[in-house]
């Protein structure tokens, strides 16, 4: 199960955007995802066998705390993914980019990449002219 940090990470999102008031349907996890009804709900099933989720057929998937703290840890590793994308490497499609390696990636190596973004900003403070006041 490959794609389990791309599900969590969708279900995550779309329950931060709803103050987590409702259970994520399995058709806009399909469509974030670019996968069939039937994968995602496949999908949804063995990440609900794992304590990843709660899913209850025709309404949707919630998080457990286990999935919750899983997908929270995930988030921020896309968000530091998505920032290096975009900003170091100025790729086309930086958020695409990221949650495809989202789960492939450590916590070690975005911690380091963020690291090099906040030295580099830093560095880039430091060479600015002091402003007039």
């Amino acid at each position: 199960m490959t794609d389990a940090p791309q599900y969590l990470l969708v279900i995550y999102r779309a329950t931060r955007e709803t103050d987590g008031e409702e259970p994520i349907a399995p058709g806009y996890v399909a469509e974030e995802l670019d996968r069939s009804p039937s994968t995602a709900t496949e999908t949804l099933q063995r990440l609900e066998a794992r304590g990843y989720l709660e899913y209850e057929p025709y309404e949707g998937a919630t998080l457990t705390d286990r999935g919750r703290e899983t997908a929270a840890e995930l988030h921020e590793r896309y968000v530091v993914l998505s920032t290096f994308f975009r900003d170091v490497l100025e790729l086309p499609e930086p958020r695409r980019e990221a949650m495809q390696l989202v789960g492939s990636v450590s916590s070690v190596v975005t911690d380091r990449v963020a690291e090099t973004l906040l030295d580099a900003e830093k560095a880039e403070a430091d060479e600015r002219p002091p402003s007039v006041e």
